[in-house]
């Protein structure tokens, strides 16, 4: 019986989990080759940004591969390697968005020269290891993949945040960004236990449906003690996933870590780390998401509608005084990931509401919704990082000051700066502006349901205004003020111009080309309903 349970486990595990697992896969077996052509000495003749970049375009194309095939059947669902992870659109279009953001952080890496020959190896070791972590984080169907997940996309980033050796505040930052860590782990970790101790399993399709059997009564409700458990836990958890996404007050670790790291760190935890956090908050909410645990939802539906308003004003209004372009955009940042955390508020509330049942579509433009945010977030803000990196090694500095009449000297890297800029306020005709109109439209219609909503967008609308001054002050540096006379001249290599024209092209076609736009549009549509017809299928 044993020997027979061992066998189907292995052959589940090589005929299905690891066909799922292809892209992950990938990245690890790229990890073994740097690992082992650093330990024999052959980093000359395979570069590690030559292997990094190799096994991060085969992750792509083994992610698109799983994209076919998941969008070929609608509403597949699958539970792989015994029930830890899911295997549906929603995980598929975070995988393939992680690997292609993969690509274009280490084409930057290669085109800015950081890391160098010697430490590549180590270097996309971590880069890779942290976005396998977050691909994790989008597929986890399991409290402990969850923990797991988070785990292994934080560990890597502390190093890469340290890995300019010999600056001191590199140093600094890494070891803030270690300590608040490690204490947000461990937060998280304890209200793991709550939950999964209470409610008697870790599988996240479970967790509905055992709030409803511990409830006395059949419904949920903060007068029964394990209810008050269950619900302390889940708020523990979300401390940990406010520490990924710099939400406030757990934010204090994001403007000084950006600082100390390299633009090109500092661009990926920006987007990536954004990216899985995300991902894997929608699995939680909606996971704890039915009929008897509604109101308890709901209400923390609201609670992150709060901090949703408080992290985006904070954010935009710390900007104001920056003088580093690194940490202007690190509250660019925390403002940004206020606004994404609006349409998951929204999604909660109407999920929530006695009227659910006939508000399927507008559910799922919330998450829709977010997942444009995202794909267009990846662009604009990468494409403003990309420029700061790419400007550092002419200047040696990342003061905004070092911009002073870029726009007469290097058009091209003005012009993309001012795409991502415009974008990030939320300008039409670019990308910016359609993702927030569709978060903000989901928004508007959760408020029909509470009025806390429309407190909510009109919060996020006055946000808007206020961000635009701060990145109007850097437009005004590059565009009207004078280059100094011995300043160094800024003449950027073909392939660099290539690159950063790129980043800001897809910006403004995310706005303005129509069927680029509502092919994403559509594509994360369907990612975001696949991870609703999950959980219904699962209970």
């Amino acid at each position: 019986m044993f020997s027979q349970l061992i066998q189907n486990l292995i052959d589940h595990t090589v005929e299905t989990s690891l066909g799922y697992f292809q892209a992950e896969l990938w990245l690890c077996g790229t990890i073994v080759v740097l690992l082992l052509a650093r330990l024999f000495s052959l980093d000359r003749l395979l570069p590690g940004n030559v292997l990094a970049l190799a096994g991060s375009v085969t992750a792509v194309f083994a992610a698109w591969s799983q994209l076919e095939t998941v969008q070929a059947e609608p509403g597949f669902s699958e539970t792989f390697f015994t029930g830890l992870m899911i295997q549906d659109l929603f995980s598929v279009y975070f995988r393939l968005f992680l690997a292609l953001f993969l690509v274009l952080t280490v084409a930057l890496t290669i085109l800015s020269g950081i890391p160098d020959g010697e430490d590549a190896p180590d270097f996309y070791t971590l880069l890779l290891g942290a976005t396998i972590g977050m691909m994790i984080m989008a597929g986890a169907n399991n409290l402990l993949m969850l923990f797991i997940g988070v785990e292994m996309a934080s560990v890597p980033s502390y190093a890469m945040v340290g890995f300019l050796k010999g600056r001191r505040t590199s140093s600094e930052a890494a070891l803030k960004y270690v300590v608040y860590g490690a204490g947000a782990a461990g937060v998280m970790l304890y209200g793991i236990s709550l939950i999964a101790g209470v409610l008697g399993t870790g599988d996240m399709s479970l967790l509905a449906d055992r709030i409803r059997i511990v409830a006395e009564g059949g419904v949920a409700g903060l007068g029964d003690a394990e209810v008050r458990l269950v619900v302390l836990g889940v708020m523990l958890v979300l401390v940990g996933l406010a520490f990924k996404l710099s939400l406030v007050p757990f934010h204090f670790w994001c403007p000084d870590a950006f600082e100390g790291a390299s633009a090109e760190v500092g661009g990926f935890l920006s987007v990536a780390s954004k990216a899985g956090a995300f991902a894997l908050l929608v699995r939680f909410a909606v996971s704890l998401s039915g009929p008897s645990s509604a109101a308890l939802m709901s209400a923390f539906g609201i609670g992150l509608g709060v901090i949703a308003m408080v992290t985006m004003t904070f954010g935009n209004l710390a900007a104001y005084g920056q003088s580093n372009m690194k940490r202007l955009l690190a509250y660019s940042t925390i403002a940004h990931a206020g606004y994404m955390l609006m349409a998951v508020s929204a999604m909660l509330v109407m999920q929530n509401s006695p009227q659910a049942g006939a508000l399927g579509q507008e559910i799922n433009a919330c998450i829709g919704g977010l997942l444009y945010y995202l794909a267009v977030y990846l662009f604009m803000n990468l494409g403003a990082f990309a420029v700061v990196a790419l400007i550092r090694n002419y200047t040696f500095t990342e003061e905004i000051s070092s911009y002073a009449g870029l726009g007469r000297q290097n058009p091209v890297l003005a012009v993309c700066m001012l795409f991502c800029l415009v974008s990030l306020v939320g300008i039409p005709p670019f990308g910016g502006f359609f993702a927030k109109l569709m978060i903000f439209g989901s928004v508007y219609k959760a408020g029909d349901l509470h009025w806390s909503m429309y407190l909510l967008l009109a919060v996020g609308g006055l946000n808007t205004v206020f961000s635009l001054v701060y990145y109007l002050r850097v437009l005004k540096v590059m565009f009207i003020e004078e280059r100094p006379a011995d300043s160094r001249p800024i003449r950027l290599p073909s392939l660099e111009r290539a690159y950063v024209s790129l980043l800001g092209a897809f910006v403004l076609l995310l706005g303005c080309a129509p069927l680029l736009a509502d092919g994403l549009t559509l594509l994360a549509g369907e990612a975001a309903n696949s991870v609703f017809s999950a959980a219904v299928t699962s209970r």
